[in-house]
């Protein structure tokens, strides 16, 4: 079985406007950083890769995960996780509640609830569960996003410069946590940024567009 994630032939366009054409093996375990100019088709990769093309692109192509081609699958039967930029935490619901969101459902509740308690404590944030989001820093909201991303237990990863917006101290944190967490889950990560630190960072190939 073809293990990891692999675009082939995946050519995006928007009208007559051609994006970019590429052909990429991410392995398990490893980060692949595409970088390019704004508007080089970077995040409607992610979009494609995601099941959710925005209106008005085309794509050709496929992308397979594990051996199983994804083509014509919903977004939620692809078990895919994606980080964006902003932590995106749902607002009317505490720091325990959105990480209980990223857990399958079903299940008893003192499972669910050591689950979540023991995300947060693998984030240095034991007792934040009762926690407004919007009273986290920048940098505890997004280890919260990845845990409750890394809960979901996807098969792969992308990330969309969810680095892009912390100080250089916190960067610099969040990428060896991402980056570590998705070598011992042993789940392909597929990164786009702007910053040379992030590729170098991430250790893997970097495909320019």
């Amino acid at each position: 079985m073809a293990e990891g994630l692999r675009l082939e032939g995946v050519r995006l366009s928007q009208g007559e406007r051609s994006l970019l054409e590429i052909d990429a093996c991410v392995p398990p375990g490893t980060v692949t950083t595409l970088m390019g100019p704004s508007g080089s088709g970077k995040s409607t990769l992610l979009s494609f890769v995601m099941g959710d093309l925005a209106p008005g692109f085309r794509a050709e192509g496929r992308v397979t995960l594990d051996g199983r081609d994804l083509t014509g699958l919903a977004p939620e039967a692809r078990h895919i996780g994606i980080l964006y930029q902003d932590p995106l935490l749902f607002p009317h619901l505490d720091v325990a509640a959105n990480l209980a969101f990223g857990l399958p459902r079903g299940g008893r509740r003192a499972a669910r609830r050591a689950a979540v308690e023991a995300a947060l404590s693998e984030v240095a944030l034991e007792g934040y569960g009762p926690r407004d989001p919007a009273t986290l820093s920048g940098g505890q909201a997004a280890r919260v996003a990845l845990m409750r991303v890394l809960l979901s237990a996807p098969r792969a990863l992308l990330l969309d410069e969810p680095f892009s917006k912390l100080d250089a101290e916190l960067r610099a944190q969040m990428r060896e946590l991402v980056f570590d967490r998705a070598r011992v889950a042993a789940i392909p990560v597929l990164l786009v940024t702007h910053d040379a630190a992030d590729a170098e960072a991430a250790g893997g190939p970097v495909i320019r567009l």
